[in-house]
């Protein structure tokens, strides 16, 4: 087992884009780490550096505290799960899962041995002689996962592994690989676009924005701390709402209402960083509405009506779209992730900002009509409006997620 750490590093292409920026990472010994991001984000680039597919800058990468950069693949000890299998279609599972051991000249003993382990492990026994072209997306993509535990590495670099699998296929795939990475205890570095992959899957995550790391921490430091707006866009499946507010006092202007700020919030807002307090940007999940008729107590947030323009029923929950009149907020984060989200090109409402509630399955509310709905406050974000860095986040350690990530 190995710590893995990026020192400084940076990638620099010939023509002098920086794919890759400064990048100061440490990934704890049998810790899951995931790289995070939207396309071109640096995330996959910074994997091929840790396999030596790629040359670093500047800067140190060490793994198991030695300095690597100069280091070949081979001498590495690592092993890579790659998105399209690279599985060889004329040899048999067993041969794929067994043929990195053979080229190192391995005993055939041991080869058998540790071939019969993996399959075991990742229920492949009955399928040791078949071949790839018989096998289902998911059943190759453990043959995979097979041949890279069979080298028993230092560490486990999985680039989009699940990404060519069906939807349902992926769910079942991310609980295998969570089974097997607690189960080995091996330092997993694994790559992803999908947060939803990210939030589940993850020790902790890094969030990655046109090669420079935004953002560290677990998944649940990530969620109720977003750093600035492209973390809070980025993080949470809808994504969070934003909308432009007003200080007034102990409240903010919102419009959906005057909310008051509850006292966890206004702590953290005097110890935040500051900022540009003319403008503020409010973020809001859909997860923290609810119709207001459910809420017994109303007074840890505000209610406010509007007219629901579309509900999707989704069986345990709704999710209710509705326009406020407020100009829509604009930022270049926020933009990127449109972008990436293929949602760029979406017409938005000609007048007034969307926003989307999740709401209980309960709910009475009805499409095309008017409702009355209510935001949890202690859930409120606040970002200045100039930066859109969170004004409730009060340093850059908190937000790198300093601590030791709990593993195992």
């Amino acid at each position: 087992m190995a710590e893995i750490q990026f020192e400084d590093v940076t990638k620099r292409y010939s023509d002098g884009y920086e794919a890759v920026k400064h990048l100061d990472l440490e990934i704890h010994d049998g810790e899951l780490m995931i790289l995070v991001g939207p396309s071109g984000c640096g995330k996959s680039t910074a994997l091929r550096m840790v396999a030596g597919l790629e040359d670093i800058s500047d800067g140190e990468l060490k793994i198991g505290g030695q300095v690597v950069n100069e280091r070949a693949p081979k001498d590495r000890d690592i092993a890579m799960v790659f998105q399209n299998y690279a599985l060889y279609p004329h040899m048999t599972v067993r041969a794929n899962m067994g043929f990195a051991l053979k080229l190192a000249k391995t005993p055939q003993q041991e080869i058998d041995r540790k071939v019969s382990e993996a399959a075991r492990v990742l229920d492949l026994e009955q399928h040791l002689d078949r071949k790839p072209a018989n096998l289902s997306g998911g059943q190759r993509q453990r043959v995979a996962m097979g041949r890279a535990i069979v080298r028993n590495p230092s560490a486990f670099l999985m680039d989009e592994p699940l990404s060519n699998l069906d939807a349902k296929l992926r769910v079942q795939m991310r609980t295998e690989i969570a089974r097997l990475q607690h189960q080995l205890g091996t330092t997993t570095i694994y790559v992803t676009h999908d947060q939803t992959e990210a939030m589940t899957l993850g020790h902790r995550i890094a969030v990655m924005r046109a090669g420079v790391l935004q953002q560290v921490g677990s998944p649940s430091q990530l969620y109720a701390w977003p750093i600035n707006l492209f973390v809070a866009g980025f993080i949470g499946s809808p994504s969070m709402n934003f909308l432009s507010g007003e200080f007034d006092g102990d409240s903010v202007k919102l419009p959906i209402g005057t909310i008051t700020i509850p006292d966890a919030i206004r702590r953290r807002l005097h110890a935040g960083p500051g900022g540009g307090r003319r403008g503020v940007i409010a973020g809001l999940r859909p997860e923290h509405f609810e119709d207001a008729s459910l809420v017994a107590d109303r007074s840890r947030g505000g209610s406010f009506r509007a007219r629901i323009d579309v509900l999707e029923a989704m069986g345990s929950e709704y999710y209710a779209y509705f326009v406020v009149a407020s100009e829509r907020v604009s930022s270049t984060e926020l933009e990127e992730l449109a972008a990436d989200a293929g949602g760029a090109d979406v017409p938005h409402p000609d007048e007034g900002s969307q926003v989307v509630a999740r709401l209980d399955a309960s709910s009475r509310v009805r499409q095309g009509q008017d409702a009355e709905l209510w935001f949890d406050a202690q859930h409120l974000q606040l970002f200045d409006g100039e930066t859109g860095r969170s004004l409730l986040v009060s340093d850059r350690s908190q937000a790198q997620g300093a601590g030791a990530a709990q593993v195992g």
